[in-house]
């Protein structure tokens, strides 16, 4: 599913450029659920950001289902997130004039799938938010929102979920929810899982750990 080789992540700074990623040679299989651990500034965000195709790499091979993200411009690397991908994040990134049905079938029509309302309100049901259907952003709690992008993320039957840091603005309780939720979601779609995340008991769930220090798996 995954296959980086020598990937880095270079930024221009005023003072010397910063070595975000230095060299990363993984690979993921199917159907793998996979953690990147490590402390804030390692480097994970922007590796999920470079598997999402939303940042392009310095030097390396980046290889997702198959495709080369480095020979695709910036329309081919959208409709292959819409067609691949789904990806959840620890801020919600919910469109607050929608409600939640409008909000999970947002990439369901950018896709062009039939039936976008009836498959997302179907996905809302597979995360307990059947009765919230019509309900604003603001009209829930965290834990109710991160399930509507939960269910936003899977509606679609993505081959891979990313996963950022998405129980970092819930309470203890609410995130062990919602991450049994994702869990069980990974298994029943038989999606391929990468967790970004510095809680090494939430890493222990996947089925490998990786970590990175200062842009490098240790």
């Amino acid at each position: 599913m995954i296959r980086l080789r020598g990937l880095s992540l270079t930024i221009e700074a005023a003072a010397h450029p910063v070595n975000i990623l230095r060299g990363i040679d993984l690979d993921v299989v199917a159907g793998e659920t996979i953690a990147i651990l490590g402390p804030s500034g390692s480097g994970k965000t922007s590796l999920l950001m470079l598997l999402a195709g939303l940042e392009r790499a310095s030097a390396g091979t980046i290889e997702v289902a198959g495709q080369n993200l480095s020979a695709l411009d910036e329309d081919a690397r959208a409709r292959f997130r819409l067609a691949t991908l789904g990806i959840v994040f620890q801020s919600f990134h919910l469109i607050p004039s929608m409600t939640a049905l409008q909000n999970v079938a947002v990439p369901l029509e950018l896709s062009r799938k039939p039936d976008a309302a009836a498959t997302a309100a179907e996905a809302l049901s597979r995360v307990g938010l059947a009765h919230r259907l019509n309900h604003l952003p603001s009209e829930l709690s965290g834990g109710e929102q991160q399930r509507v992008a939960l269910a936003r993320a899977f509606a679609p039957s993505p081959r891979l979920l990313l996963a950022d840091e998405p129980t970092g603005n819930l309470d203890v309780e609410t995130g062990r929810m919602v991450m049994d939720l994702l869990f069980t979601l990974c298994v029943e779609n038989r999606t391929t899982l990468l967790l970004i995340t510095h809680d090494p008991a939430l890493a222990a769930r996947c089925g490998r750990t990786v970590t990175l220090r200062n842009g490098a798996i240790l």
